[in-house]
């Protein structure tokens, strides 16, 4: 239990008690604790610290791993579910721990326990060691400990996070909360300096953000951010001058390691942001290149006034509102006015177009995106959040094949960019559909993220390496990280959904999956992906009736959004009607899903005529077409699997070359989905 403790201590043993009561509640801390015993928090601090040599949190962190050890040598558990039983909501924080603890992974516990009987019983060698074959690498098949492996093979050395930080939320300590975004600004250049360090593990913004008002002490908020520093900040103006006051802790040992209180002119602003991050980079032994140097002591603008205006601007687009993207606009116009060659709020503005138009079936802003991207660009090529502009604009013109050139360019500044990565994921499922590249930078994406504990960024992570890993063709390996998604994030709404589809492909059971699909849609009667899922499973099953009703409700709620959505279901859609007799409804579905197809450059083009061309029954046009789309590769396993029973290829399947050709995109897909998995396997990924 705890044989690391003297035994005879009897507070020590009324604590230890205390933490297993509550040894599977990963919320339960020091101030928790300090309740549970009835003691101040410092009085308890004071106590553990004088009877077991260590701080409290380390001692809850002792409890919960000497448990672990307990539960791994009983060798019924896998590891994850060890690391949740006791307390842990991230596997790979705990494997990290447990290595540190004892020397080893909690996935080798077995093995030690072999090494050890056969050490004191060499004649039983033989039989320890067959039933001890590596058992417990199927309890590593969880996302947390996949990566962290990859990360050892990758590095060629054990994955560390001595140079991981966190910058907190600066406290404004003025009286005049509407100087708040002035702090508010200098913590979020001070962390952008420092992620432009490839040496440094930064956390983000928005994964601090939720640390703004917490009573958390720092040894439980970098244990939940896993990192080993943590930098706390205050500030405020006063008048012509700011007042800054900044401390680095090392987190591990609950110990400041540098501070310093600046005082400075407001015209400074540039040289204290600078100096600040170069001075934490420092203290923590972070190598900085030449290069990167160069990017940190930019000065972005000689003009105070203008960066001012810019500081508010950043304020606003931060609430993430309509109106908030709109009054950053205002005040990024300021900022220009006052100083046209300030690269930065060009870039800002761009990207605060491309979020109003989002999702909007008329797009507004297109060409305001691309002059302010190219007016940021032209001003600082190297601006990252230009070239982010940029290729936010080639999104939304659909040239995804420019964007991702321009991402692959804001990777080269923000190299652990997990928001960019699952950006080019993004890219790779729907603009240039290639399930490789798709897979690759949703496990890139995760990489980077793993350690973030924005749980709404972790659920949206693990599910699109699901949903990677599902279009690839692995559906038993996307099941864990899809409840993963859940774990972090019960209410994400597209989760639930992908393991409908995920069970489906194992199962082949429609009506199960119905039963499922509108389930959700009682949930939400509104969801427009969850809706045309209901009626091609109707279709499907040659409901057109039901399939029609629901395609109908989906068809007037995507006009009366205004939104540019699901255009390859208008062929379904079509199909439906003519099915009904309703030849003149069928047609303008036909005409826009033929305006879409001849939109459509992606490797699915020709699929998407055959479909066309099939629903018109000109079968060797269809036919024609489909034969072509045999020579493409990196498409989605739901291809394959839906294709023979496609409905609205009927036309086709009565053709003697199609089920030859079926076989063949079933061949290739398989033959891709062997060349991967062995890459995958090379990796210890799955």
């Amino acid at each position: 239990m705890s044989d690391f403790i003297n035994p005879n201590d009897s507070f020590l043993q009324q604590v230890i008690s205390a933490i297993e009561e509550h040894l599977d509640d990963e919320s339960f801390g020091v101030a928790e604790l300090a309740d549970k015993v009835n003691m101040s928090r410092s009085n308890l601090l004071r106590r553990v610290k004088a009877s077991a040599g260590i701080s409290v949190s380390a001692l809850i962190r002792q409890v919960r791993l000497q448990q672990a050890k307990d539960l791994l040598q009983d060798n019924s558990l896998t590891v994850s579910e060890v690391a949740f039983k006791v307390g842990f909501s991230s596997t790979s924080y705990f494997i990290r721990c447990y290595r540190e603890a004892y020397g080893y992974t909690p996935g080798e516990e077995g093995k030690q326990q072999v090494e050890t009987s056969e050490a004191s019983n060499p004649e039983d060698q033989t039989s320890s060691r067959s039933s001890y074959l590596w058992p417990s690498l199927t309890a590593l098949v969880t996302i947390t400990a996949l990566i962290f492996f990859w990360l050892q093979k990758e590095n060629n050395q054990p994955l560390t996070y001595d140079k991981s930080i966190a910058v907190l939320p600066f406290t404004n300590d003025s009286e005049n909360q509407e100087n708040a975004y002035l702090v508010n600004g200098l913590m979020s250049t001070v962390l952008d300096h420092l992620q432009k360090i490839e040496d440094l593990s930064v956390r983000s913004r928005t994964t601090v953000e939720q640390y703004r008002t917490s009573a958390k002490a720092i040894p439980e908020i970098a244990k939940e951010l896993e990192v080993s520093y943590v930098v706390e900040g205050s500030g405020q103006r006063l008048g012509d001058q700011i007042l800054l006051n900044i401390s680095l802790i090392d987190a591990q040992n609950d110990r400041q390691i540098w501070s310093q209180r600046y005082q400075r002119e407001l015209d400074d602003i540039f040289e204290l942001q600078k100096e600040v991050a170069t001075s934490i980079a420092q203290a923590t032994q972070a190598i900085i290149t030449a290069d990167e140097r160069a990017r940190i002591e930019q000065t972005p603008t000689e003009n105070t006034i203008a960066y001012d205006y810019y500081l508010q601007g950043l304020d606003r687009l931060n609430e993430e509102t309509k109106e908030g993207l709109l009054a950053g606009i205002d005040l990024f116009e300021l900022a220009i006015k006052e100083d046209p060659s300030f690269a930065n709020p060009y870039a800002y503005i761009a990207v605060a177009y491309y979020y109003l138009d989002l999702f909007q079936l008329d797009k507004q802003y297109g060409e305001d995106i691309n002059t302010y991207a190219d007016k940021a660009i032209l001003l600082n090529s190297e601006l990252a959040e230009g070239l982010l502009a940029k290729a936010m604009y080639y999104m939304q013109a659909e040239q995804p094949l420019l964007a991702v050139e321009y991402f692959e360019k804001v990777l080269r500044h923000y190299p652990n960019s997990a928001w960019t990565h699952n950006q080019l994921a993004l890219v790779y499922m729907i603009s240039i559909p290639d399930s490789k590249k798709y897979l690759e930078h949703a496990i890139r994406g995760l990489r980077y993220t793993v350690a973030e504990q924005d749980s709404s960024a972790r659920s949206i992570t693990y599910l699109t390496l699901a949903n990677a890993l599902a279009q690839n063709g692995f559906l038993a390996e996307a099941e864990p990280y899809l409840q993963k998604s859940l774990d972090y994030n019960a209410d994400n709404p597209y989760s639930e959904l992908l393991g409908v589809f995920v069970t489906l492909g194992q199962t082949m059971d429609f009506a199960a999956a119905q039963t499922h699909l509108l389930e959700l849609y009682q949930r939400d009667t509104m969801r427009l992906d969850v809706i045309q899922e209901i009626a091609k499973i109707y279709c499907h099953q040659e409901d057109y009736v039901q399939a029609w009703y629901y395609y109908e409700k989906f068809s007037r709620l995507r006009t009366e959004l205004g939104l540019d959505m699901f255009g390859d279901q208008d062929i379904k859609i079509a199909f439906v009607l003519l099915q009904l007799g309703e030849e003149e409804r069928a047609q303008v579905f036909l005409d826009r899903y033929k305006a879409f197809t001849e939109a459509n450059t992606s490797i699915y083009s020709d699929l998407l005529w055959a479909a066309y061309y099939s629903v018109l029954n000109e079968t060797e046009k269809g036919i024609a077409h489909l034969r072509a789309f045999t020579k493409q590769s990196g498409y989605q396993y739901w291809v394959v699997m839906m294709l023979e029973d496609e409905r609205p290829m009927n036309n086709l399947a009565v053709h003697p070359d199609y089920i030859d050709i079926v076989n063949q995109l079933r061949d290739n897909f398989w033959k891709e989905h062997a060349a991967l998995k062995k890459n995958l396997q090379a990796e210890d990924l799955i």
